[in-house]
């Protein structure tokens, strides 16, 4: 298998630290490579796998795994965050063909992200490169390469 790229966003440090956890932990399980990029916040993901997947030095990345929190705040800023950022990665599974796991959370408080983020809890860094990896078996399932 090719390689994989972790994205994630590192808005949340401490939370973010922990989903990579997760994901590095799934995909090292499944004897997979990967490589990581760290960003801003959870609306640059998208930009950066579409920047990575126009790479060309090198094989592309099989599939993705995007990492973030997006916390509930005062202002409608976390709508657009939240829909943007989703909204971008879908666009890039449906339109480029990326195999992509959606590993940002967006939650209501700093409680509900670490019950999500956890490695021995929800563990939602090990499920998103789960996905990931679950699309680039079927894209190679119907031969897309």
């Amino acid at each position: 298998m090719s390689r994989i790229l972790i994205v994630e966003a590192r808005f949340y440090e401490d939370i973010a630290d922990e989903l990579v956890k997760g994901a590095i932990a799934a995909l090292e399980e499944a004897g997979v490579e990967f490589d990581r990029v760290e960003v801003p916040g959870a609306l640059e993901i998208p930009a950066a796998i579409a920047i990575a997947a126009q790479r060309t030095d090198g094989e592309p990345y099989a599939g993705y795994v995007a990492l973030g929190c997006v916390i509930r705040g005062e202002t409608s800023h976390y709508d657009y965050v939240c829909g943007e950022s989703a909204r971008g990665l879908q666009d890039l599974a449906l339109w480029k063909g990326l195999s992509i796991g959606n590993g940002i959370l967006t939650v209501e408080n700093r409680d509900q992200a670490w019950a999500r983020a956890a490695v021995d809890k929800k563990n939602k860094g090990k499920d998103a490169a789960g996905a990931a990896l679950a699309l680039v078996a079927l894209k190679r399932r119907f031969g897309v390469e």
